[in-house]
């Protein structure tokens, strides 16, 4: 069933991207930032570091920035996450296909946890658990009525907002919260075990 929000169905174009292939671990975040703010820690380094803020992404992006040469990371562009997710802007229900328990860890299989990234099938570009897992911010401000606005070359969300937007469902979802159009919103400083992200570099 789809979602106000996710309406008009629209055409939009974005320029070439890196995304990364997972998201972004507890090892990870541990390795930039010191810590580990994690619900699930006993899940292990190779777990989606959760319970970060938008707030808190700006922070590690920044300073992996500063130890990174050349690329330029970033969260990725609502636009830009849902191309990927549907692998290469495929008509896809879920990331990977239309069958849920092969692309997800989601409310039905996945125990109350979160799992290791990658453990389940990867999306037509490679890419695993952009459905399920954890919830992913991506950049922009919500609006429930930009995609009647949006540009056809790559739209970067609303100039202001109260909320940002995070896509993909998470481990305590239903199979409704894991389709590739689902849209959450909520404020960019609220952390909670649902909420990872994954990093866009570009050239």
């Amino acid at each position: 069933m789809e979602k106000s929000d996710e309406k008009p169905v629209h055409e939009v174009c974005v320029d070439d991207f890196y995304i990364g292939k997972f998201e972004v671990t507890q090892g990870q975040w541990k390795a930039i930032m010191g810590n580990n703010p994690s619900g699930f820690q006993n899940c292990g380094d190779n777990c989606p570091v959760e319970q970060v803020s938008w707030n808190d992404i700006q922070e590690f992006i920044q300073r992996l920035n500063q130890r990174s040469r050349g690329g330029k990371y970033r969260l990725p562009t609502e636009a830009e996450w849902e191309y990927a997710a549907r692998s290469g802007g495929k008509s896809e229900k879920y990331s990977g296909g239309n069958d849920v328990d092969s692309v997800a860890w989601y409310s039905s299989n996945s125990g109350n946890k979160t799992h290791f990234v990658g453990t389940k099938a990867p999306n037509g570009l490679g890419i695993y658990d952009m459905s399920g897992n954890v919830w992913e911010w991506v950049q922009d401000w919500y609006d429930k009525d930009y995609y009647k606005n949006s540009p056809r070359n790559n739209p970067a969300g609303p100039n202001s907002g109260s909320d940002r937007v995070l896509r993909g469902g998470c481990w305590d979802n239903t199979p409704r919260g894991l389709r590739s159009a689902d849209r959450l919103r909520t404020y960019p400083d609220y952390r909670i075990s649902y909420f990872g992200f994954r990093l866009v570099r570009t050239k």
